[in-house]
């Protein structure tokens, strides 16, 4: 299984790694449709295939006053939309077991967060559906343990599962990526890196989740060189004032140089 399995994934044929990028939430259609734009003009110069990525709701939030959504069919509504108006497949990830199928009607991926990769009935309903589904790797598990995670979506006759490492828990408030576990995992599904998320720091005394976007092409560019099949990128036109994730988001004027960067790297791999 690779990222081909999506029909409408474009420049599929190309070496490159693949690409889950956009918001950390839907805040609103001109904003999906903005950044959407955006990063399509860039991974069709590139050939990179491209899944345009935003949560429909936040349901896992430190604060019970933080933004969580702006209303779950209207989000969704706004991820298909996107996805018909540039063509291309869109992701979200989904909390509950009634979430799976009202989400399947509206996107082409299914992510399972990583604080719910566990969860047997969660799985099990993305599965069922037939969409393809994102696993992200627990921030407690071992890259060896996902394979059950993947099992789990097999064994609901699906064979379209992905594995996304978005980094191990360091202490408390920070999390650090093994590369020693995307060879692992690439024996059970194609790997994904979570550039963005991996650069966390949860658990401020603030409430407000930090991070590093320093050390964004530092991430991405070991995973690029480390084989990853996909990239997710979380990104904003203006990250200070988006409403979820800000301190670890992209900036979207940056996304066409690094990207760039991130292609002559994985051609130069390649090539070896």
């Amino acid at each position: 299984m690779t990222s081909t399995d999506i029909p409408k994934l474009k420049h599929r044929s190309s070496n490159n790694f693949f690409l889950l990028a956009g918001p950390c939430a839907i805040e609103g259609e001109d904003m999906a449709l903005r950044i959407a734009e955006k990063i399509v003009g860039i991974t069709d110069k590139l050939q990179i295939p491209y899944v345009f990525k935003g949560s429909f709701k936040k349901a896992n939030r430190s604060r019970i006053d933080s933004f969580t959504g702006i209303g779950d069919e209207k989000a969704l509504k706004i991820l298909q939309k996107v996805g018909s108006t540039f063509d291309i497949p869109t992701v979200t990830d989904i909390h509950e077991v009634s979430d799976a199928e009202m989400a399947a009607h509206y996107v082409d991926v299914l992510q399972i967060p990583a604080f719910l990769v566990r969860q047997t009935d969660l799985v099990v309903a993305a599965a069922k559906t037939g969409k393809v589904v994102n696993l992200k790797k627990g921030q407690f598990m071992s890259p060896e343990a996902m394979k059950h995670a993947v099992k789990k979506v097999k064994d609901s006759e699906n064979e379209k599962a992905w594995i996304t490492d978005r980094g191990t828990m360091f202490g408390y408030q920070d999390m650090i990526v093994d590369f020693r576990g995307i060879p692992t995992m690439r024996n059970f599904a194609p790997v994904v890196l979570d550039v963005t998320h991996s650069l966390q720091q949860p658990n401020q005394s603030s409430g407000v989740t930090g991070g590093r976007p320093d050390m964004i092409e530092t991430i991405a560019r070991a995973g690029v060189v480390n084989h990853v099949d996909g990239l997710f990128i979380e990104t904003h036109f203006d990250p200070a004032n988006a409403k979820s994730d800000g301190a670890n988001m992209l900036h979207l004027d940056h996304l066409d140089r690094l990207l760039s960067n991130l292609v002559a790297i994985r051609k130069t791999v390649n090539d070896l």
